[in-house]
């Protein structure tokens, strides 16, 4: 019995699990009318409503509840499937209706919006990755968790050990400031109540925010805030009130229509977005919560607190209370039990009150002012609200705040409206930057004095154009402008854009940011010629096909390095220097292959020869040597000459081998490990325009100095060339001590 009893149970979970939810529950049902110990029953009961709940059947599924309730009372572990069940409804449906403008982008302040709290960019801090969070954001989020946290928008890692390390960035909050000095003021009144609140000084913090309200009347973050002043204050209506108005200006379920977070995504937003005393800042939607259970209206704050678990999955405080209000709902209820759940389909259409609320348009609320008085709202569950058929436990069954207002006498008066009529007071318009105040200046970079491009931000917080700062990185590892130690910032390399700076060039100064992006596309179509103004690193011989490892520290060179690489070419000229001249008459270019950069700025470049060159002119850029080039190839034969041109290679090549062949292992080994192995002869001998490469890798390894290879380099002709390399192999046998 007991074995199959066990079977039976197995088959109902992976039905279960397979989203086979009629099975599952048919299962159960047939189970329960072999048990007959409470307890037992009770844990059946709630899997097979579980299972009506996931099946669509959620008025049958709540009488199940109910009467495993009567058992004895469910506890959370009991109702998490429900609640993950309701929430999720709501997120589905909010889905299939579409995607919402947020409170940011109703504003027009997208461009300036923290990506956590989602309000105004205020102390603006650039991470590595290059995107902007409030350093209040920042820094709660960091002592919250006991490990650097991690971006908001790339997930990458903030690698910062010291929550108070994040240097606020100069250049866009000075921008901040100027555009919106509005928003500024009230951000500067909302810490100073915070600080009040803190102290326990409700009175005046709530003093502070209503004048930071006045200022910014569509910042969501204000409302929420005052709310809970207000609820410390015990004045839970106007606590409503606010959160309501939080809620109205931030929708923030209408993020649903972009790509889904991760769970872990998910919980960092939810412990980002802090409140007045320095704990969690909650949702609008939880802080609507915690008016209503204050107020008694124990029903309502369930819906909100399922509407905050289909934004945010992971809010431990909104599944907590979620279940324990429901856990209250599904008690027995003295004279009341078959209405008390009748009929729960219609807790999913509580979205259709809070969607329609959202489409209004948004009201002030002028601080400080009384809220309109309401009826008292019994405590507990109202019973009356049960009695009828098509009501249900998250059924609106008092007025809410917006209606209990829409009733008072007084002008409604919009952020817009209320902007207008106080034009004394000198506030700028919210939603849009005025064409007045925007200056190229304002965005131009320290170093080179022109628009940034492609700026990037140090972890002292000065931006500069990337180019600009590379260049002075490779004189002096620190700041420019405040000479911070930039050693660890040099070693990691990680020199990200600055997303929003470059994204408020690009759409409020677009002519000049056109200018500059045809001025850098000219600049690097100029280095990018391997014609003219041909870079040209005067150091040793090197030759083409020939490996040619380089350690690179001076500054101008650092410089070079980075050009090639940036612009494409990945290529530069190498010369012998040269008394007179400053470098040889001929080279070869270089094609690099890897760099390997070291913590003081030093790089090993990995090199090798690809082409042969003539100097025509000689030029000098930013410290190094330039220069107009002309290509060398070799003459090419037929017929007789290139019969008697064949016979010489063989020849000279088995000349070689023997050469290579009798130098001693160690020595050999040496020369194999830094030129590699000795080339086999080329199936064709006349189609490289260089050669045969084993030529050249003979010439680097044989024992000249740099002036008695350049002859060599500037050779046309292969016959001359393997002559050469015959000479000097006979002159070597014969040098050779017997």
């Amino acid at each position: 019995m007991g074995t199959e009893w066990d079977g039976m149970l197995r088959l109902a979970a992976e039905a279960f699990r397979a989203s086979n939810f009629e099975l599952a529950a048919d299962i159960y049902e047939c189970q329960l009318a072999c048990v007959g110990d409470p307890g037992s029953r009770r844990e059946l009961m709630v899997k097979r409503a579980d299972a009506l709940a996931f099946g669509g059947k959620v008025a049958e599924a709540f009488e199940v509840y109910r009467r495993a309730s009567e058992i004895e009372r469910l506890q959370p572990a009991h109702l998490s499937n429900l609640v993950d069940y309701l929430s999720d409804s709501i997120r589905r449906q909010e889905r299939e209706g579409g995607r919402r403008r947020t409170g940011a982008e109703r504003g027009g302040l997208e461009d300036f919006s923290c990506g956590m709290c989602l309000g105004f960019l205020s102390e603006p801090v650039t991470l590595p990755c290059g995107h902007c969070f409030c350093k209040s954001c920042l820094e709660r989020e960091r002592e919250e968790k006991e490990r650097p946290g991690t971006c908001g928008e790339c997930r990458a890692s903030l690698g910062m050990a010291d929550p108070h390390a994040y240097r606020v960035n100069v250049v866009l909050s000075s921008l901040l400031v100027k555009w919106f000095p509005a928003l500024h003021r009230a951000e500067r009144l909302r810490r100073e109540g915070n600080g009040l609140y803190a102290e326990r000084k409700m009175e005046a913090a709530l003093e502070k925010y209503n004048q930071a309200i006045l200022t910014a009347p569509t910042d969501h973050v204000l409302f929420s805030g005052r709310s809970q002043i207000h609820s410390s204050l015990k004045q839970h209506d106007r606590a409503l009130r606010d959160a309501e108005m939080a809620c109205r200006l931030m929708p923030l379920w209408s993020k649903v229509g972009r790509a889904p977070l991760s769970h872990e995504g998910l919980f960092i937003r939810s412990r980002l977005e802090q409140d007045v005393t320095g704990c969690l800042l909650r949702q609008g939607h939880v802080r609507k919560a915690q008016a209503l259970v204050s107020l008694g209206r124990t029903e309502d704050a369930l819906r909100e607190y399922l509407i905050c678990l289909s934004i945010e999955p992971e809010c431990r405080l909104a599944k907590a209370e979620a279940h324990k209000l429901l856990s209250d709902f599904l008690a027995p209820v003295t004279d009341q039990v078959p209405q008390h759940v009748s009929d729960c389909t219609n807790f999913l259409s509580s979205r259709a009150h809070v969607k329609t609320s959202i489409a209004e348009p948004v009201q002030t609320i002028r601080p400080g002012s009384p809220s309109s008085e309401s009826p008292p709202a019994a405590p507990g569950r109202s019973g009356g609200s049960f009695g009828k058929t098509e009501s249900h436990p998250l059924k609106r069954k008092h007025r809410s705040a917006e209606e209990e207002e829409e009733e008072e006498p007084r002008e409604e008066i919009s952020p817009q409206k209320k902007l207008k009529r106080e034009p004394t007071q000198g506030r700028d318009p919210l939603g849009s930057v005025s064409i007045d105040i925007l200056d190229p200046t304002d965005l131009e970079c320290s170093l080179c004095m022109r628009l940034f491009y492609e700026p990037v931000t140090t972890p002292c917080g000065h931006t500069f154009c990337l180019q600009c700062l590379e260049r002075c990185l490779d004189h002096n590892p620190k700041c420019p402008l405040c000479k911070e130690e930039l050693s660890e910032y040099l070693v990691q390399r990680q020199y990200c854009k600055t997303v929003l700076m470059e994204s408020l060039i690009s759409k409020y100064l677009p002519s000049a940011f056109l200018e500059r992006q045809k001025i850098h596309k000219e600049e690097m179509a100029e280095l990018s010629n391997l014609n003219k103004s041909v870079p040209i690193f005067v150091c040793t011989m090197a030759f083409p096909t020939v490996p040619c490892p380089l350690h690179i520290f001076e500054p101008c060179y650092r410089l070079m390095i980075r050009r090639c690489m940036e612009t494409g070419t990945n290529c530069f000229g190498m010369c012998l220097g040269d008394d007179l001249k400053g470098f040889a008459g001929y080279g070869c270019l270089l094609e690099i292959r890897d760099v390997k950069f070291f913590s003081d700025g030093r790089s090993v470049v990995d090199t090798i020869g690809r082409r042969r060159f003539k100097i025509i002119q000689h030029h000098e850029r930013d410290g190094y040597n330039t220069a107009d080039i002309e290509y060398l190839e070799d003459m090419k034969v037929e017929g007789r000459a290139e019969r008697e041109l064949q016979s010489l290679h063989d020849a000279v090549y088995d000349q070689a081998l023997v050469w290579v062949n009798s130098l001693k292992a160690e020595q050999k080994q040496r020369i194999e490990g830094h030129f590699g192995p000795m080339p086999k002869k080329d199936p064709e001998l006349q189609a490289s325009p260089n050669g045969p490469s084993w030529c050249w890798w003979l010439v680097a390894v044989l024992p000249l100095e740099g002036r008695a290879q350049l002859p060599f380099l500037a050779l046309t002709s292969l016959k001359d060339r393997l002559s050469g390399i015959r000479k000097v192999l006979l002159f070597m046998s014969q040098s050779r001590p017997r």
